[in-house]
């Protein structure tokens, strides 16, 4: 069954995310994931954070408690994402995550094997990510 944000074009999809239109119930996994690659596609990885950050707060902030987000883990899926869209033999999303399933199936797993840090210790949530990234295959 394709996800209701594949509805959504990228630019319909951005724009509703940024305005906080996006039904809550479209933004799943995959769709984080989406938007992260929308914004590093466009923006680069830099800005991309940025945006994604500043859009996730003030999206829990009218769907959720105020409590989501996380920066050590937007940041640490902004580079992962980036790292397999750089991998990747796909021209589109859907294409990286059929060459790449475990983006969309095991995410945590994939984030915990390419960091040394545990940063899903609640201590380390607002620590800085520096580049611990490791050797992703």
């Amino acid at each position: 069954m394709t996800e209701k944000h594949h509805l959504l074009t990228n630019d319909e999809f951005e724009e509703q995310f940024a305005s906080c239109t996006l039904p809550a119930c479209y933004f799943t996994h995959e769709a984080h994931l989406r938007l992260a690659y929308i914004h590093i596609k466009r923006y680069g990885v830099k800005q991309a954070i940025k945006n994604i950050s500043r859009q996730i707060i003030n999206f829990d902030d009218k769907y959720g408690d105020g409590t989501k987000f996380n920066k050590r883990i937007t940041i640490a899926s902004a580079k992962v994402v980036e790292h397999f869209m750089e991998k990747t033999s796909a021209l589109d999303f859907k294409g990286m995550l059929l060459e790449f399933p475990q983006l969309r199936s095991n995410f945590c797993d994939v984030l915990k094997k390419h960091y040394k840090l545990d940063f899903f210790k609640k201590e380390n949530e607002e620590a800085y990510l520096e580049t611990d990234l490791l050797a992703v295959n």
